[in-house]
């Protein structure tokens, strides 16, 4: 590898803000937040909206849309005057 190219790879925390989850990784993203993890060590800290612990694919809860309302609310709205 050529010296000075390639951007500093290191532990980064990134931190779910809709619930509690926060998982220790590495990686070249640049924050200026910092957090001190359970180790008592303070980490760069990259806030996410979205994560595996907030996602419905992952944690099984679903949201129920009301696909019919929204087709009757499309048809009032944009259905021909006669």
């Amino acid at each position: 590898m050529k010296p000075g190219i390639h951007p500093e790879y290191k532990p980064v925390v990134f931190q779910d803000a809709s619930c509690e989850f926060a998982i220790l990784t590495r990686s070249t993203i640049k924050t200026s937040d910092t957090i001190q993890w359970t180790d008592g060590k303070t980490y760069p800290l990259v806030k996410l909206e979205i994560s595996s612990g907030s996602h419905p694919f992952f944690t099984g809860k679903q949201k129920l849309l009301d696909t019919a309302g929204r087709v009757e609310k499309f048809n009032k709205k944009y259905s021909k005057k006669q």
